[in-house]
């Protein structure tokens, strides 16, 4: 009786073993086994997000989000081995994140999680000089005198006494030589009305 006790219990240990031996793959499913950033971890900055697995793993997606859930822009997953690399695009300015990442196990059974953390810069932007204005100068104001004469005209003034327009003697010249012609016609005139015996005794 013991005997076949003995037996049965050695034939169920053996039949647990073999069980554990085919059960163990199909139950140890691969796992996130390192990341930077460190989830809840406080960094100063981020440009390389990496994921390191336990195992070879397939068709990874990884997501960056800001506190409002909007997606930030990232490169593409790069997988080498059980290792996954994604470059962060722009700068993070401070505040709170996550990382969103799913991959497919080797034994083709997907794993995902997400990886929070904070950002807090301790580059502050540096200050702005102040703007100093340039002194306005203007344009030394000359103390002379204003002249409010006219300025002369460049077109010669006809001179009084000079000739007229038709380019003749002046008015002057004209008096000067009718005198004489008038007094001669004057008195030939007188001489004429003369009587003849008058002409001939003065004769």
């Amino acid at each position: 009786m013991k005997g076949k006790t003995a037996s049965a219990l050695l034939l169920l240990g053996l039949l647990c073993a073999v069980l554990g031996v085919f059960a163990a793959p199909a139950l140890a499913h691969d796992t996130l086994r390192s990341s930077t950033p460190v989830s809840d971890a406080v960094v100063s900055g981020l440009d390389l997000i990496e994921l390191e697995f336990n195992s070879h793993v397939r068709y990874p997606v990884v997501l960056l989000h800001d506190a409002a859930g909007q997606r930030l822009p990232s490169g593409t997953p790069r997988v080498r081995g059980a290792k996954v690399t994604v470059d962060v695009d722009e700068p993070l300015p401070s505040g709170s994140y996550t990382v969103v990442w799913r991959v497919v196990a080797a034994d083709g059974s997907p794993i995902e999680g997400e990886i929070p953390f904070t950002v807090r810069s301790s580059s502050a932007p540096p200050p702005s000089a102040p703007v100093t204005s340039a002194p306005v100068t203007s344009a030394p104001v000359s103390s002379a005198p204003v002249s409010s004469a006219p300025v002369p005209s460049r077109t010669p003034v006809r001179a009084m006494g000079g000739t007229d327009e038709q380019g003749g003697l002046p008015g002057w010249t004209w008096a000067v030589l009718a005198g004489p012609a008038l007094a001669g016609a004057g008195a030939l005139l007188m001489w004429r009305r003369r009587k003849p015996a008058d002409r001939v005794t003065s004769s």
